[in-house]
């Protein structure tokens, strides 16, 4: 609703400018207040043709088309410096409005026609060798520009563009953690399609172009939280279907601490889940502040679909159950194991290549090596040593919080694990539970945080959403169960929960880039290149 009142608000200005800016161009005023019209007869006073302004009905596309409108109209009046662009691109209104209402100011002609004209002619001269023409022409050019200013249209536009590509359509994403090795490496640079699963429309606008969350070297965040726009989404292209890989905002990254090379919640601090004693002194004296950010800034996080709305996720022993049924298992599945050797010369060379990284060398003794593998990875260890032996590893006897799970509430979760986990319900749009302290766990975020209302519970165990007392509660949105295929060394839904339909940025398109663990110093990964994810993944 804010970004409609935003641009309805932006319309109607922009409709009052033209009012007094068309009879200047001897075109009938009330036409600037007439829907689609008044673009119309806009691209007619800046010499546009027709199909050119109809470009404005595209998305996206619209965008540069009204800008460049926009340009015009003040180089037709003959405004034709540099700021003169740059107030009409970013207060075209305002432009408008001075144009119209100063009796100085006066219409010049169709500045698209004269400028084509002008070039023509110093085309035609040169062409026709005619020195003393071509020369006279450049000297007398009112639309020359310097060299220096021609550079920096370039590069504005280059940026505007990308920024605005980057925004709506394709932005390009590095994958840095190892959830979900196999499938995706650590350091495989992917572009990750926006439109697939519906365009978002911007909520933060105030921010620095091309830049996520925070900016490099200097540090700090690279937007401002106000002024913000509600929540929109396009329709989307596809639907996200079970096992696919989803990018999306980072659920818990509302409030986060951030430190070189990892970021943690204000939820994993308060769970008691940081285990560096350094990092927890310097949080509790202040001099890690917290860092609060908006829902389309939060950190970007990929892991892969698991269970859709409505579905029921169960696992038992490692194996995921979805709707009481044995889910697909992804091809690239990883695990904790124990590995004994024959011998204690362990050849490690062509670990790396194989896709074993550092981060996957837990531990070594002797003839023995803790690993994180997968089937392909073991088949290749066995071909080294057919006497190799694996044994998974109990992920609770290792894990220093086994409980630590969603929905961290002992009455729920009490002897969940991470391989033994559930059953758990994924909430679902215009579905109804009934609410109680004994599985408010599950909910309390999603009905306080995700869908914006006022949860109270009292001390006699009574629920008052909004100021009033429930034991039920209708979900306004879609949520999703997204899981890494690295099962033992993902943070994932099992520690944070559902992941809301508003905070899906995309899907994964392939991959265009890819060092090994992410150092250019240990190669790149050429098979990866270009590579679909769907391929990768699957």
């Amino acid at each position: 609703m804010g970004m409609l009142i935003f641009l309805i608000i932006g319309y109607v200005l922009l409709s009052i400018s033209l009012f007094f800016v068309f009879p200047k161009a001897e075109q009938p005023a009330w036409q600037a207040l007439v829907p689609g019209l008044n673009f119309v007869v806009w691209g007619k006073i800046i010499g546009y043709p027709l199909w050119r302004v109809a470009l404005i009905l595209l998305p996206i596309v619209n965008i540069f088309i009204y800008a460049s409108m926009a340009v015009r109209m003040v180089r037709s009046f003959n405004k034709l410096k540099f700021w003169h662009s740059a107030v009409a691109v970013v207060a075209a209104p305002l432009a408008f409005f001075y144009l119209g209402l100063n009796k100085d100011e006066k219409y010049d002609g169709p500045n698209f026609t004269k400028e084509r004209a002008y070039l023509a002619q110093l085309k035609e001269a040169k062409t026709n060798k005619n020195e003393r023409q071509f020369k006279k022409l450049q000297a007398q050019n009112p639309y020359h520009k310097s060299n220096t200013r021609e550079w920096a249209e370039a590069i504005i536009f280059a940026v505007f563009a990308a920024a605005f590509i980057r925004m709506f359509l394709i932005e390009a994403y590095v994958i840095p953690t190892s959830s979900m090795e196999g499938s995706l490496m650590v350091g495989d640079f992917l572009f990750v399609s926006k439109a697939n699963y519906g365009i978002r429309t911007p909520q933060t606008i105030a921010m620095l172009p091309l830049l996520h969350n925070r900016v490099p070297v200097l540090g700090g965040e690279s937007y401002l939280e106000k002024p913000q726009l509600s929540y929109k989404r396009l329709k989307a292209l596809e639907t996200i279907d079970r096992n696919d890989p989803v990018v999306f905002n980072f659920p818990e990254g509302d409030s986060v601490y951030i430190f070189p090379g990892r970021t943690y919640s204000i939820y994993d601090y308060r769970r008691g889940q940081i285990d560096d004693q350094i990092k927890i002194q310097q949080i509790k004296t202040n001099r890690k502040p917290l860092v609060t950010r908006p829902m389309d800034k939060k950190d970007h996080y990929i892991k892969r679909c698991i269970g859709l709305p409505g579905d029921s996720i169960e696992i038992r022993d490692r194996q995921v159950f979805v709707n009481g049924a044995p889910a697909e298992t992804p091809k690239y599945l990883q695990y904790l194991y124990i590995v004994n050797f024959s011998s204690s010369s362990i050849n490690t060379r062509n670990f790396a290549k194989w896709g074993i990284s550092t981060e996957d060398m837990q531990g070594q003794n002797a003839n023995q090596m803790v690993l994180i593998l997968n089937e392909e990875q073991k088949a290749k260890i066995k071909a080294l040593d057919p006497q190799v032996t694996f044994q998974v590893i109990d992920i609770s006897e290792v894990d220093p919080h086994p409980n630590g799970v969603f929905p961290h509430d002992r009455k729920i979760n009490g002897t969940w694990t991470k391989d033994n986990y559930g059953p758990i319900w994924i909430p679902k749009k215009g579905a109804t539970v009934q609410l109680s302290p004994d599985n408010i766990a599950l909910f309390r975020r999603v009905i306080s945080v995700y869908e914006g209302n006022d949860l109270q519970e009292s001390s006699d165990g009574r629920i008052f959403i909004n100021g009033e007392e429930t034991k039920e509660y209708t979900f306004k949105m879609d949520y999703y169960w997204m899981m890494g295929d690295n099962r033992h060394n993902s943070e994932d839904a099992r520690i944070w929960g559902y992941v809301p339909e508003d905070h899906v940025v995309g899907k994964p398109l392939f991959v265009w880039w890819s060092f090994r663990e992410n150092s250019p110093a240990k190669g790149v990964n050429w098979s990866r290149i270009f590579r679909s994810v769907k391929t990768l993944s699957n």
